[in-house]
């Protein structure tokens, strides 16, 4: 059900988003403890604000009393996704080039299954990231369809 909701969500976010110059990043539907969570991501090149946040809740919350598409009490939280947003699809990684991320794989790459560097490159098929290994950088070829779980990352 929550799938359902989220993909219901997401349709009815969309045209909100882009009328402000935004970007949906994702949407979450969650039961934690006795309540439930309807969590809207949302971002922009320039990043987001409060009044941004409060903009799309503001008609994202009209669209869901008008239309009342979730059966059960929920909260909605709209916000960004933070420093280390999720990189979803080949835009959010395109975007990426040149900053730190985290990646995943489902199988290992070169003995590798967990990557933290910078992005060096996406050609649509392979990310290139630069991880450094104490005194010296090693490069790693990540194929796209091996990538299990993709997201900018704080490197201290």
């Amino acid at each position: 059900m929550s799938k359902k909701v989220t993909e219901l969500v997401s349709e009815m976010t969309l045209p909100i988003v882009e009328e402000l110059n935004l970007e949906l990043v994702e949407v979450e539907f969650k039961k934690e403890g006795p309540n439930w969570f309807l969590r809207v991501f949302i971002d922009s090149d320039t990043g987001v604000d409060l009044e941004d946040c409060g903009q799309v809740s503001e008609r994202l919350s009209e669209k869901l009393d008008e239309l009342d598409p979730i059966d059960q009490a929920y909260f909605l939280e709209v916000s960004s996704p933070g420093a280390e947003r999720p990189l979803k699809n080949e835009k959010d990684i395109m975007k990426a080039i040149g900053k730190a991320v985290h990646v995943t794989t489902y199988e290992p790459i070169d003995g590798e299954k967990m990557f933290e560097g910078t992005l060096t490159s996406f050609d649509g098929e392979q990310l290139e990231i630069s991880v450094k290994i104490k005194t010296r950088t090693k490069t790693f070829t990540v194929p796209y369809n091996k990538v299990a779980k993709a997201r900018l990352a704080v490197i201290l």
